[in-house]
């Protein structure tokens, strides 16, 4: 008896919990030993974890203006299509489905697993194979909710949004209690140069870029904000500025607990540093940790599922992802597609190796979608945006990213290669099916059929009402 399209459910409140939900995840509680490798020194590490925070407010204020002149949701996909046309789009939409969000979500998912197993193993390590399980099982819930309810999703993303500063407080008041009682030991000499090995830095910045990865999350779902025009650039700005501040002061505290041998040597930082400096709370800072990335799983589900929608609605993917369950108003079958391959990632996966494996197409593409900014403004200077930034911002973000993309080929070169090929092995595909269209006739006969079939068993229709 309804119309069936995605409704407007996500008000500024819930713009901003879904960007810190999204950024503070497993991020900031696996990667200080990634930057820390790769940087060399504390004081280094520290520098990176700034410039990482500069340039994703640099990249969030870029986004936040194309989501004020593009009105469609699904995030880079739709930018790169509208910016730089159908091939990159394509190209983007294949690695993201095949290689980068898979890892993403593979990454967030193996450390839920661990904190939330560490407490019950300590001092030993958990198990694997129960880490994978648990793994899974974290994210199997959180794909179950997703495919329920939108206003739910968005519920439990406001209140794990407040659990993920809480952990954060809980790391920072100690470290700042002993610093300020004169314990500066672990800072002596801490911009050691002969540590500094510049071709590794490409790495520390991929570290530090993926703890703050998730400030472009509100461009995914911006055909179901509320006042778009204001709430992007207002949930992007306090949302950025907040994990800046609050990422500076939790990697000053563990640095002042933990020394970087003990920092290098911990598989779960948090769960160390509690140990050291909070004994009482040994069983409490894991879970919370834990609730933290169960909170990135659900933000990540909830935007991923909507470029499925958008690719599919332009005519990119299958159109089964473009429908929308008659009762639930969520994009069921889009939201279902991603767990085969999480499900086999989290199964076969080292959580460094992955980092490695999907940061340089992700940083690729973004780094196209900012130069899309630049070139939508040069095609289309008559149209006045509501949100506009300086042209040096994303001129400077999108040759850093492109930059460092490079430099990362010197940096590890068989985890960029495989994504280099991850990404290229999507030109044949689309030369073939949607530019020459040589296979259509046979795979439009077969989706034809599996489509009926699917949307009988998964009750979804097409989108009625236009939403952008």
């Amino acid at each position: 008896e309804e119309a069936i399209f995605l409704r407007k459910k996500i008000t500024l409140v819930r713009a901003f919990s879904l960007l810190i939900g999204s950024m503070v995840g497993s991020g900031i509680f696996i990667s200080p030993k990634g930057v820390l490798k790769n940087s060399g020194s504390v004081g280094f590490s520290l520098i990176v974890w700034f410039a990482c925070g500069l340039l994703s407010m640099f990249g969030a204020l870029c986004y936040a203006e194309l989501g004020t002149r593009i009105t469609k949701s699904g995030g880079h996909y739709i930018y790169i299509l509208e910016t730089l046309g159908p091939l990159p789009s394509f190209l983007f939409l294949w690695a993201e489905f095949f290689a980068i969000r898979p890892a993403n979500s593979a990454v967030v998912s193996l450390a839920f697993g661990r904190y939330l197993l560490e407490p019950f193993f300590a001092p030993c390590s958990a198990p694997v194979p129960a880490v994978k399980l648990v793994s899974l099982l974290g994210y199997y819930m959180v794909l179950t909710l997703n495919s329920w309810s939108v206003t739910w999703s968005a519920r439990l993303q406001t209140a794990l949004s407040v659990i993920k500063l809480l952990a954060l407080a809980l790391i920072i008041v100690p470290g700042m209690m002993l610093l300020a009682q004169g314990h500066t030991e672990n800072f002596q000499d801490a911009f050691d140069r002969q540590s500094l090995v510049l071709d590794k830095l490409p790495l520390a910045f991929y570290a530090g870029m993926f703890a703050y990865s998730g400030w472009f999350q509100a461009s995914f779902v911006r055909e179901e904000l509320v006042r778009p025009e204001r709430n992007i650039p207002l949930a992007v700005i306090i949302s950025v500025i907040t994990v800046i501040v609050g990422y500076m002061l939790t990697n000053v505290s563990y640095y002042t607990v933990l020394g970087t041998q003990d920092v290098l040597a911990s598989p779960a930082v948090a769960v160390s540093f509690v140990q050291r400096a909070f004994k009482s709370l040994i069983s409490v800072v894991p879970v919370l940790v834990a609730l933290s990335c169960f909170g990135t799983m659900n933000g990540g589900i909830f935007t991923f599922s909507r470029t499925l929608f958008v690719a599919a609605r332009e005519g990119q993917w299958p159109p089964l992802f473009s429908m929308i369950h008659i009762r639930r108003h969520t994009p069921l079958p889009a939201v279902m597609l991603m767990f085969p391959l999480v499900t086999a990632m989290v199964c076969v996966g080292d959580i460094y190796h992955l980092l490695n494996f999907f940061s340089f197409s992700r940083w690729l593409f973004i780094g196209l979608a900012t130069l899309g900014l630049i070139v939508h403004r040069h095609r289309h200077p008559e149209l006045h945006s509501s949100f506009k930034v300086p042209l040096f911002v994303p001129v400077s973000f999108t040759v850093i990213c492109l930059f460092t993309v490079a430099m990362s080929f010197y940096s590890d070169p068989v985890s960029i290669s495989i994504g280099c090929t991850m990404v290229l092995s999507g030109f044949p595909v689309y030369y073939l099916i949607i530019h020459r269209q040589i296979f259509l006739p046979f795979f439009s006969t077969l989706s034809d059929y599996l489509t009926h079939k699917l949307q009988l068993l998964l009750e979804v229709v097409q989108q009625e009402i236009k939403t952008y």
